[in-house]
């Protein structure tokens, strides 16, 4: 029986497995089967896996260990720094980051053809690598970092690889201009951590990668501003319907799979 699943700690809340087993209940993949494991240590569990594990998606704390233990790795996740897909080949464990593609599907649903030029990121944790990834492939040059520290030195090499220019800014600074010079706001931190500064920030179309509870705070000001918003379910899906063909070779039947998210969200 072919198998995949999701690999990380805590991981009790992936919704990954109704991702991915609505897409084999879709093509009629019966014996395909998604799970989810509770890993803390990436290279024992790889090393103990049974053979009838095709592939893996990985989620914190694990995204450097997989790029670390892989024998292969694509072009992004290397530029990156981190992987959340491990494929496994005849040569193998192939690491990739569908985070990326996740960005993109949720960035078009939020702008259409709209080319930004500039952008808000707040926060500058792992999953503001892919964001900017995706940025620059939408065309923004711009990205200002809002954090409560400085760390633009993390993420230069790749803002710079990338062709966009840093800047840093934290809470104390006028945030309703900040968000008003933006063409979007990305917002890759917990909602609490936005509490009191909600009304200055949403001024502008906003994509939150979180996607439990949804909506989020921000996106709700935004949505009441007039703006357009987006969830990180979106990103969620996205980024699972790479990782769906990577792991089969099917094309992913995407409609299925977001419907199949969508309920076990409402």
């Amino acid at each position: 029986m072919p198998r995949a699943a999701v690999l990380g700690s805590p991981i009790a809340h992936s919704l990954s497995p109704v991702l991915h087993n609505a897409g084999y209940a879709a093509l009629m993949l019966e014996e395909w089967e998604y799970t989810k494991h509770e890993v803390t240590d990436l290279p024992s569990f790889l090393e103990t896996v049974g053979e009838d594990y095709r592939g893996f998606s990985v989620t914190m704390p694990l995204k450097f260990d997989a790029l670390k233990c892989a024998d292969i790795v694509s072009e992004r996740a290397e530029l990156i720094g981190s992987a959340n897909t491990l494929v496994r080949t005849d040569s193998g464990w192939r690491a990739d980051n569908t985070d990326t593609e996740g960005v993109l599907g949720a960035l078009e649903e939020l702008l259409g053809e709209t080319r930004p030029a500039t952008a808000l990121l707040i926060g500058a944790g792992g999953t503001a690598r892919p964001v900017l990834w995706g940025l620059a492939q939408r065309g923004v040059t711009h990205v200002t970092v809002l954090n409560r520290s400085d760390r633009r030195a993390e993420l230069r090499p790749l803002a710079d690889a990338l062709g966009i220019t840093l800047r840093a800014a934290t809470f104390t600074e006028d945030l309703m201009g900040l968000a008003r010079s933006a063409d979007l706001i990305v917002s890759t931190v917990p909602a609490a951590a936005l509490e009191g500064h909600l009304s200055q920030l949403a001024q502008a179309p906003v994509f939150d990668v979180i996607y439990d509870p949804w909506p989020t705070p921000l996106t709700v000001y935004a949505a009441a501003d007039g703006f357009a918003t987006v969830g990180g379910h979106i990103m969620l899906a996205n980024q699972a319907y790479s990782q769906f063909e990577q792991f089969t070779g099917h094309t992913a039947p995407r409609q299925e799979m977001l419907a199949a998210l969508n309920a076990a969200l409402s």
